[in-house]
């Protein structure tokens, strides 16, 4: 099992470094692929393509996997034997049927680890207390990847899950907590219900707001009108953080707030156009990820379907490595209206914006 811990430099580390380490983590990814994932020494096979002999420059000039590959192609994408399967996680496929996506213990070592760094990039610390108000159950990956980089951080975790309001409530009051993860529409509601009880002493302990599944900035990565209205109600910092099942790494703001880091040693980042071109920083187009040190379900040029830009200049933070903007939509959601293009997000934004609109349903 690979001592995840060893990178921790890398996170910090100059872009030429950072560069280094990934194209020797590449390389090994590569080899790892051509040995073990049948999918792949197919792919290789038939595209002639020498896994020994290319780089992260010539990414372009290998084919991408695609959500549709993975549900066709299943047991295909399993690189370890079946026996040392620890984790079974149901993805989402294009046709509505689960996918299973496949973690071994040393993958969900990896994701704890990946979930540490994210995490302790927002200040939580080994003295916070954090409720979880996502699902460790139902074959969902993300309450278990939380819960596991908290306690590699040394926090105190509390597993309320997909509870309703009251039981959120119950445990708000009984005890304080100094950070909430949930997604930002609920943790609003969860607020208000606390304001509207009088209860606003709860409020006083929370710092920080770890939100997940629904973006709270534009693409100027300032706050929506719903991540604005978070900070305001409960009076304390919003955090965007993004993941997928498929790709295993988290990509989660810092305390600049402008845009989510992922760690350098834990993948690699491309956007791209319609046509499959890679396109620059500041760029958007769709995500495309490689994850490194994945020895289950290891993927190459995962598409993630979901439509972003990334920013390669300098944190504030310290950090080098490249951030990623707000999700601004899903590829397959685009709509064309003469001669415009958008995404259902857009749409929600300004409903947002509408004081006396709570609730919508968008069909």
């Amino acid at each position: 099992m690979k001592d995840f811990n060893s990178f921790d430099w890398v996170d910090k580390a100059a872009p030429e470094k950072a560069r280094t380490v990934q194209e020797a983590l590449f390389l090994e990814h590569m080899g790892y692929l051509a040995q073990h994932s049948g999918y792949y020494k197919n792919m290789f096979a038939r595209e002639g393509i020498d896994p020994g002999r290319v780089g992260l420059a010539d990414l372009p000039h290998i084919p991408f996997t695609e959500k549709g590959d993975i549900e066709k192609y299943n047991d295909d994408f399993l690189a370890v034997p079946k026996r040392k399967v620890a984790d079974i996680v149901l993805s989402s496929g294009t046709t509505g049927k689960p996918t299973r996506i496949m973690y071994t213990e040393s993958d969900m070592t990896r994701l704890a680890y990946n979930e540490k760094i994210a995490l302790s990039r927002t200040g939580i610390t080994d003295e916070d207390t954090v409720l979880l108000t996502c699902t460790m159950d139902r074959c969902f990956v993300a309450g278990q990847a939380y819960y596991s980089g908290l306690r590699q951080i040394g926090a105190a975790a509390i597993r309320n899950g997909l509870s309703g309001i009251a039981s959120h409530l119950e445990i708000l009051y009984s005890m304080p907590v100094s950070a909430i993860v949930g997604v930002p529409s609920f943790l609003q509601k969860l607020g208000e219900s606390i304001a509207e009880r009088g209860e606003t002493g709860i409020f006083k302990s929370v710092k920080r707001l770890i939100c997940i599944g629904e973006p709270v900035r534009d693409k100027e990565l300032t706050l929506r009108a719903l991540g604005a209205a978070l900070e305001n109600t409960w009076g304390a910092v919003v955090y965007s953080t993004y993941a997928s099942s498929e790709i295993v790494t988290t990509f989660c703001e810092c305390s600049e707030r402008k845009g989510g880091h992922a760690h350098p040693a834990l993948g690699y980042t491309e956007v791209i156009d319609s046509s499959g071109k890679t396109l620059p920083a500041g760029e958007v187009g769709e995500v495309v990820f490689t994850p490194f040190m994945v020895e289950g379900m290891p993927l190459l040029r995962f598409k993630t379907g979901d439509v972003s830009f990334f920013i390669d200049q300098p944190c504030g933070c310290g950090r080098s490595s490249i951030r990623l903007g707000p999700i601004l939509g899903r590829k397959k959601q685009m709509i064309k209206m003469r001669g415009t293009t958008f995404y259902p997000q857009s749409i929600f934004a300004q409903l947002d914006e509408i004081e006396h609109v709570s609730e919508y349903y968008m069909v």
